[in-house]
């Protein structure tokens, strides 16, 4: 099956660019966050491809006044990769790694704009995240991360909302995980479900942080990484150890401070009380979850009230389960102070001994 991609000399295997390896899990996302530094703004993105699902799915994320607002689009995208426009959204690469350029155009939840993300920094490589069950394959991936500027604005039913000047972090990943519906056989042996993961881009006005962890049961490490951007000298510091100290708000998985400490490097995080639902974006939503198939085309929209995302939570809601915070952040280096903006993304599932964590949803609901 030959597409437009097929002209781009991009190709990895034989293979027309249609074509993704042989499993069925292979997916290529983009996704983007931005905020203002008050926290009155907080909106995210991402679109993702399913090549050997024949799916493409995309979503843009609001959270403002007290309401999370959900645009959510998907289509059998018919082997194009590049066509990526989705319904009303779209996204336009205008230079790689670059500038990008996220389009939402009329639909029937009134939430339009153009924004553009601007990179401040050249992207991160993160180490590459290889997983298994048993003998059984089921995550082994890449991801780019980096810190963005916005300009644009967005209009929600009629009212104007200024993101010039927001920033975020953008990401790119692609590989192997789990995307539409599940495998019908468990592996063998079974295996308790466990996912232990903290991601805290940062932004400074001149300088940028990025760390990560994913945590075993037991709280060993199997893949961690922090850098240091210092715009001032044009110098990256990559830290080959860091310890996270965390703090849990009283019977909750929700962190309600996080230290990050390693040669010489100190950042202290303090939760803001914007908090952003992921669900939204698609991540773990029993409905709108990655790769799952809605025929030809389908856009939907809806709203949740923050104020009662975590009760919903409490209630059984395990969609809200996995959340942004955008947090204040203190950073030390290199004897200098760095006063800035990132984001908690957390998503705590199954045991994790050193949070005192348990089984699959202790301090997770009532």
């Amino acid at each position: 099956m030959l597409t437009p991609a097929d002209d781009y000399p991009l190709h990895q295997t034989p293979e027309p660019m249609a074509y993704a390896g042989g499993d069925r899990n292979f997916y290529d996302r983009f996704f983007f966050n931005g905020y203002s530094a008050d926290g009155d703004i907080f909106f995210a993105a991402a679109l993702g491809v399913y090549p050997q699902l024949n799916i493409m799915d995309a979503s843009f994320s609001l959270s403002y006044e007290g309401r999370q607002y959900n645009l959510r689009c998907s289509k059998e995208m018919l082997g194009d990769r590049l066509a990526l426009s989705i319904g009303p959204l779209s996204i336009e690469i205008v230079k790689p790694m670059q500038e990008t350029r996220i389009i939402i155009a009329d639909n029937e939840g009134g939430l339009t704009g153009t924004l553009t993300a601007t990179a401040r920094h050249q992207p991160i490589e993160e180490p590459r995240f290889t997983r298994r069950q048993g003998t059984r394959l089921v995550m082994d991936l890449t991801r780019a991360t980096q810190n963005i500027d916005w300009h644009g604005a967005l209009d929600l039913r009629g009212k104007t909302i200024d993101v010039s000047g927001c920033r975020g972090t953008r990401d790119r990943s692609w590989g192997i995980r789990q995307v539409g519906a599940g495998d019908p056989q468990a592996p063998v042996p079974p295996s308790p479900q466990q996912f232990y993961w903290l991601w805290t881009p940062c932004n400074f006005d001149k300088a940028a942080f990025f760390c990560h962890t994913n945590d075993d049961g037991v709280g060993d490490t199997w893949n961690r990484k922090a850098v240091f951007d210092d715009f001032a000298n044009g110098s990256r510091l990559e830290l080959s150890r860091i310890d996270f100290t965390t703090q849990y708000q009283d019977g909750t998985r929700r962190v309600s401070g996080l230290t990050l400490d390693g040669a010489g490097l100190r950042a202290s995080f303090t939760p803001m009380a914007r908090m952003f639902y992921m669900q939204g974006l698609g991540y773990i939503h029993p409905e709108w979850n990655h790769g799952m198939h809605h025929g030809e085309l389908r856009v939907g929209f809806d709203e949740i009230e923050l104020a009662a995302g975590e009760a919903a939570l409490k209630s059984g809601n395990m969609e809200n389960l996995h959340v942004q915070t955008l947090s204040e952040v203190t950073l030390e280096v290199n004897g200098d102070t760095h006063k800035g903006q990132g984001v908690i993304e957390q998503l705590f599932i199954g045991p994790h001994a050193p949070s005192g964590f348990q089984d699959l949803v202790d301090r997770i609901m009532t």
